[in-house]
């Protein structure tokens, strides 16, 4: 993009939570349009490996606008509650092994470039 320079995409990281997951990593960052609207995104990186024994992350990533928070933590909320209330305990033998992966820097993710959000 013509004139987007890079501290224009480093003002618009305002904050950012990683959370190790067994074989994922989920990304919370805390974004600013050009006007200055607070949005989030939601990334889901999984490392995966070729063939040829290299690696590869790959990654999904949701944006969730504050007009949205709402409807979006209730429905997170009320579909966990049911998963909590009818599932039965399973132990998940990921979940006890250490996790011997590598660790993963932030700024590896949220360094991302897309498209600028326009309104």
């Amino acid at each position: 993009m013509e004139g987007f320079e890079k501290k224009d995409r480093e003002r618009e990281e305002i904050f950012s939570k990683a959370v190790r997951a067994g074989k994922r990593t989920y990304f919370f960052d805390v974004k600013a349009t050009r006007k200055n609207d607070y949005y989030i995104t939601i990334t889901e990186s999984k490392k995966r490996y070729d063939e040829d024994g290299r690696f590869h992350y790959e990654k999904h990533k949701i944006f969730l606008y504050k007009e949205d928070f709402d409807k979006f933590a209730e429905g997170l909320d009320e579909i966990i509650s049911y998963i909590r209330e009818n599932q039965p305990e399973i132990e998940n033998k990921e979940e006890n092994q250490e996790d011997v992966t590598e660790p993963i820097s932030t700024e590896e993710y949220t360094n991302v470039e897309f498209e600028d959000l326009t309104e």
